[in-house]
């Protein structure tokens, strides 16, 4: 449910000052002598170019650019140059300012970025049959962005939109979600940023199907207790003898994305209680490359002394990587 939005003027200013204080902060070991005032300059153009503007929401717009400058560095990890980009990416487009100003501010690879963001703006929003071509849409954008951060920041972008769009009207909701689940989604997972991929699809089921996410979603609520206090018994073993082995690890356990689980549910034709694996355990070496794959092995080789494996359910990637490797 959407709260409505009432803040007066001093509010709002006081709101964008903090979003602002916020980005800074959390850009702080990568801010170098000099950067801060293109920082600066860059949120200066976007407020003033965005100032009669609002969202459907009823914010002010310059929120969205900060929210997705925030994306963009504590979820993607992008600098500098990838936050000016962020907080100028609708200015071209929507406003009398051009790719020249940009690149007299901020230099060519600031413009090219934006360049990149405006051109895939029209391809994406300027097509309707966006689920007919997905795939030529996602080698458009592909070809469109000589420099990865275009496509990086436009998920990002995509990622606040999506988790904003309550304020949205029906037909367009169900527009981005299914440009969404056909063009942003596979291009998160191909750029292995799979929190987002997962993230991104469950807010388009949450809006396209809202019975079934709350469904799952309850059911994931209910039995949140006993699952931690399963994964955690299955985990002390196996961390116990990691660290014997004497390997560098990380290891968690984090239940299965909503959408997942529903595809699951979808493909197997069966109930959310009958789904056997909610849940997934993540080990994380921090091997020498020379030793990756060894390594890799001895941990698998390890897991099974405490569990049976399943090999109709065995996907090897470590001898045959995926495409995005």
């Amino acid at each position: 449910m959407e709260v409505a939005y009432n803040l007066n003027e001093e509010e709002e200013k006081k709101l964008i000052l903090r979003e602002y204080r916020a980005l800074l902060r959390a850009l702080k070991v990568r801010i170098k002598k000099g950067d801060k005032a293109l920082i600066r300059r860059a949120f200066e153009i976007s407020a003033d170019a965005h100032k009669d503007m609002r969202r459907k929401s009823g914010e002010p717009y310059i929120l969205h650019p900060l929210a997705v400058s925030r994306i963009v560095v504590e979820e993607i990890s992008l600098g500098v140059t990838s936050v000016i980009c962020a907080l100028l990416h609708d200015v071209v487009e929507d406003t009398e300012l051009t790719l020249e100003d940009m690149q007299q501010e901020f230099g060519s690879t600031v413009a090219k970025i934006i360049d990149g963001l405006t051109k895939i703006a029209i391809v994406v929003d300027g097509n309707s049959e966006t689920s007919m071509q997905a795939e030529n849409f996602r080698k458009i954008l592909m070809a469109l962005a000589e420099d990865p951060r275009v496509i990086l920041i436009k998920l990002a972008d995509r990622l606040h939109n999506m988790r904003t769009l309550g304020s949205m009207a029906r037909d367009k909701q169900l527009k981005i979600c299914s440009e969404t689940t056909y063009i942003y989604a596979p291009l998160a997972h191909r750029l292995g940023l799979y929190e987002i991929k997962s993230e991104l699809e469950d807010l388009a089921l949450k809006y396209t199907q809202p019975e079934t996410y709350i469904a799952i979603a309850n059911g994931l609520r209910e039995t949140k207790r006993e699952r931690t206090r399963y994964i955690n018994e299955f985990i002390r073993p196996i961390k116990d003898e990691l660290t014997k082995m004497g390997l560098k690890f990380e290891i968690y356990g984090r239940p299965k994305s909503i959408n997942s689980i529903w595809n699951k549910i979808r493909t197997k034709h069966v109930t959310f209680e009958e789904v056997y694996d909610l849940f997934a355990i993540r080990i994380v070496l921090d091997s020498e490359y020379e030793k990756e794959k060894e390594d890799c092995w001895k941990v698998y080789s390890m897991i099974t002394n405490f569990y049976k494996p399943s090999p109709e359910r065995l996907r090897d990637w470590v001898s045959v990587p995926k495409g995005n490797g």
